[in-house]
């Protein structure tokens, strides 16, 4: 290829630390991310631009799950396993992959952050963003260049094409990313609901989600290439030493392959200790990340509304209804029998059946179900708030968490999962407290349908759907979770490494 050089005037030539540094975490984290977020996407491998997630109605499906056998189709049979290489920590670990994702996003905006902010206050923004219109032709002119097997150099610069790329990636694509990030987290769309409705709904926010992703996979190949034919190592002397001119080429090798190979060990250390100590990584990242997300995701109270011709013709069932013969027993009398056993640390405890809980004053509501596993659906649900059960139980002051058990023994009814024991949740006073809060006995205006959870479920919904205990038995007022199961606050925390914070 041959090569047109260009010069721009006014910008220093040689590239600060400060912008090779941030260069650096920025590839460390963004890479952490893309891992991460494969993870996460092999949860459920569909995207939608409908938030009814109607099967079938996907625009992109990356589904490699088994014939079906002879059981009802659920959600988690979509869930695939994919590969490390790719993953992170890859081989079906949700909980773990989200623990990544989050602590790589802390580090990702805090070097993005320090990125803009240097801009700002340096000359380097000449460097990166274009004042003029012209940049668009321009861009075109040089596109035409390579096309034609030319080389377009702009020493100690960008040329517009890649000033043009580079502005679009960290002022558009970046933004993007964190802004449909955000919106796929439950409090945020409980709390302003406009602001889903700025992309049109959840899954439009998943999917610009995913496309973002793309497009950093695909700039950071384009990125590549371009520095391999504008000359690897002097290119290569820019990024890491600063030096545009008699740069030291060795040196410049050595540091390269010494900064990837750090980035190629985290990776792995990341993996290796994610699949073999699943715990440790589990505490880890939420001791640096709860704070955060509990400020920013915790303490939402709902505002949700949805109109009725706004439910979800069909609704995912995530996980397989309770086997055991009591259960089985209650639902062939139609939950006749049904007690429900409040306790623990209240003045009153409780036994309510489904009449008495029938008697009680009725709420009804028509929100949007999201589940950590990327689905979502709309449903009218009615039930008793929980705070109307709080008034007449009387927590005690010691208690600080609200212990939902439930009927469904995981041994038996997931026996193919991470763990036995029987299923339970904990939510915090402060979210019994949201007027949304409900134990929900109807469905669309139907008494709750066994694969929903009947009879009675828990909604919380500025959380995670996994947080909303189905088949729910007994309830406890409790000052702390730590000796319950594994400690970590529910079922799915104990064995498959969720966060007890489902914010987002």
């Amino acid at each position: 290829m041959q090569r047109d050089d260009a010069s721009v005037a006014g910008v220093a030539l040689d590239f600060p630390l400060w912008l090779r540094a941030t260069h650096f975490f920025n590839l460390l984290f963004l890479s952490l991310l893309v891992r991460s977020g494969l993870e996460i996407l092999s949860a459920h491998p569909k995207l939608y631009w409908n938030d009814d997630c109607t099967p079938g109605s996907e625009w992109l499906s990356f589904s490699t799950s088994p014939p079906q056998d002879s059981r009802p189709r659920v959600a988690s049979d979509d869930e695939s396993s994919w590969s490390s290489w790719i993953a992170l920590p890859g081989h079906e670990n949700l909980g773990l992959g989200r623990h990544w994702h989050f602590l790589s996003d802390v580090g990702w905006l805090l070097a993005g952050v320090t990125y803009v902010a240097m801009l700002a206050v340096t000359p380097e923004w000449r460097r990166l963003i274009p004042t003029s219109w012209q940049i668009l032709p321009a861009a075109w002119h040089t596109l035409g260049r390579y096309l034609t097997l030319h080389v377009v150099r702009t020493p100690g610069a960008y040329n517009p094409l890649e000033q043009l790329s580079y502005a679009t990636i960290v002022f558009v694509v970046a933004p993007l990313s964190v802004a449909t990030g955000v919106a796929m987290s439950p409090a945020v769309a409980a709390r302003f609901p406009w602001y889903l409705r700025i992309f049109h709904g959840r899954q439009s926010a998943r999917s610009i989600h995913f496309l973002c992703l793309v497009a950093f996979v695909l700039f950071f190949v384009v990125h590549v290439t371009m520095v391999v034919l504008h000359g690897f190592r002097e290119e290569l002397a820019a990024i890491v030493l600063g030096q545009t001119h008699r740069p030291d080429l060795t040196r410049a090798l050595v540091v390269g392959i010494a900064g990837m190979a750090i980035v190629v060990v985290i990776h792995v250390l990341a993996t290796v200790c994610s699949l073999r100590r699943p715990r440790f990584v589990q505490q880890t990242t939420q001791a640096v990340t709860r704070p955060l997300r509990h400020l920013l995701f915790g303490h939402a109270i709902s505002a949700e509304g949805y109109a009725p011709r706004e439910v979800s013709a069909s609704f995912w069932v995530n996980g397989r209804p309770p086997v055991e013969d009591a259960y089985l027993a209650l639902a062939r009398d139609g939950f006749a029998d049904y007690r429900l056993e409040v306790g623990g640390l209240v003045r009153t405890p409780l036994r309510l059946s489904l009449a008495d809980l029938r008697a009680m004053p009725k709420r009804t509501q028509i929100t949007k179900h999201c589940c950590i596993q990327g689905w979502s659906g709309v449903a009218e649900w009615g039930g008793v708030p929980m705070r109307h059960i709080l008034d007449l139980c009387g927590p005690l002051p010691a208690a600080r968490y609200i212990l939902f058990r439930a009927y469904d023994d995981k041994s038996t009814s997931e026996p193919h999962g991470h763990g036995a024991g029987h299923f339970y949740g904990t939510i915090s006073l402060a979210a019994a407290d949201d007027p949304q809060t409900l134990l929900a006995y109807e469905m669309n205006g139907q008494p709750l349908p066994v694969p929903h959870g009947a009879p009675l479920r828990l909604r919380v919904e500025a959380q995670l759907g996994f947080k909303m205990v189905k088949y729910i038995q007994a309830i406890e007022l409790i000052d702390d979770y730590g000796a319950i199961g594994a400690g970590q606050g529910g079922w799915r925390e104990d064995h498959q490494y969720f966060s007890q914070e489902a914010g987002i």
